[in-house]
């Protein structure tokens, strides 16, 4: 926890969000608290948000989707769904940022923490622990791979 404060330990994750970024990559920065008129939501504020970071970088582009890897410098509440679905790109699956309708079978939304890069505690030896794609989203991007 102390390394995820002091941004020393490093996390990424991977998503699909609808639409097509542009971009190869970018870096989405805005300040996140809780959404003015729904308490249940966080949102990007101008007021008694907290700083947050998300840097992302597009893996593979597909007919309205796009497979995301997603790098946080902060560790906010909601980050990348926040992030992504401000810069017009919700994920999918994301019923509580978005009102598309999800055509996958996907219980929640089509995000994965894939990496978490930190020091050991006493050694200092740097530690790095992988998960692989659960198989839901392994089917997405099948199906999205095959033009389904």
């Amino acid at each position: 926890a102390e390394q995820i404060q002091k941004k020393e330990a490093r996390r990424e994750y991977r998503a699909i969000v609808y639409g097509n970024i542009a971009e190869r990559a970018g870096i989405i920065t805005g300040d996140i608290g809780r959404h003015p008129t729904d308490r249940k939501r966080m949102a990007i504020v101008r007021e008694n948000g907290k700083h947050a970071t998300t840097h992302f970088e597009v893996l593979e582009r597909f007919s309205g989707y796009t497979f995301v890897a997603c790098r946080l410098e902060t560790g906010r509440t909601h980050q990348i769904r926040v992030h992504m679905t401000s810069i017009g790109h919700p994920l999918v699956g994301d019923a509580k940022y978005t009102s598309k309708k999800n055509p996958f079978a996907i219980a929640g939304q089509a995000l994965h923490s894939l990496t978490l890069t930190l020091a050991h505690p006493r050694s200092g030896e740097e530690m790095a622990f992988t998960a692989p794609l659960p198989a839901d989203i392994e089917e997405i991007l099948c199906a999205l791979r095959s033009g389904r």
